[in-house]
């Protein structure tokens, strides 16, 4: 890139929220910034955001971008379509008033609730479906009958379904009683109705089901039926995760 392309490097930081220009000259100089894996010292240095990847500290810095990445906290009963001709409630419903042809990555059960990203990103969100980039994801599972430790083990073990053996990465009882249990399972998994297909295998029907992470993305203080953009250190980490 020429001497005179793109833009000055902490102008880009200011753009995206991470420091003042004065303040990202600072950081700067300190050395802690990064660009394409490589720390700039120089305040003149100018880069491409739509291409370069810069870190502060290690942290990836997404661009200011015309894209859009959100996170819905999908209510139960809410089909993961952007319509529906049954007129049933829908994602749509939760986004009407936004201009961006938005659209779901991956999908959630209608009877499950919790987290579901948005964009209008194409690349992006066929990359964080696919499965070779290995998205983690949290589920909390309120299950029939008291779990003992050991046959939760075998979640961990491995199950064998109907369309192949499927594994947690994590399990743990959150809590037991009057017949019901409360499990935390993350898996990598985003095959139809995985998790509640693993539970029955082991004889603990899920009773209700609720997405609580998808990798760095938490569901924190997002109420039901709330929708917000993804924040720019959730995004960074995304990117990364999928080489963007």
């Amino acid at each position: 890139m020429g001497d005179e392309a793109g833009i000055r490097l902490q102008k880009v930081l200011a753009q995206a929220g991470v420091a003042s220009r004065r303040s990202a000259e600072l950081l700067i100089e300190q050395g802690r910034v990064e660009v394409d894996g490589t720390v700039v010292t120089e305040f003149g240095t100018r880069v491409d955001p739509e291409v370069s990847v810069i870190r502060v500290d290690g942290e990836r810095i997404p661009p200011v971008s015309a894209h859009a990445y959100l996170v819905l906290n999908k209510p139960r009963g809410v089909v993961t379509t952007m319509a529906d001709p049954q007129g049933r409630p829908c994602i749509a419903d939760y986004v009407q008033d936004r201009d961006e042809r938005l659209f779901h990555i991956g999908r959630l059960d209608t009877d499950t609730e919790g987290l579901l990203l948005l964009t209008n990103h194409g690349e992006f969100a066929h990359r964080l479906a696919h499965p070779s980039y290995e998205v983690s994801k949290t589920y909390v599972a309120e299950v029939d009958g008291n779990v003992k430790p050991g046959v939760l083990r075998r979640l961990l073990d491995g199950v064998d379904l109907e369309d192949g053996p499927a594994r947690a990465d994590t399990v743990k009882i959150i809590s037991s009683i009057r017949g019901r249990t409360l499990v935390q399972i993350t898996l990598h998994e985003g095959r139809n109705r995985i998790v509640r297909r693993m539970f029955d295998a082991i004889g603990h029907p899920v009773k209700r089901l609720t997405r609580t992470a998808i990798g760095p993305v938490r569901r924190g203080n997002l109420h039901t039926g709330e929708l917000r953009p993804l924040d720019p250190k959730e995004l960074g980490q995304l990117l990364d995760i999928v080489d963007l």
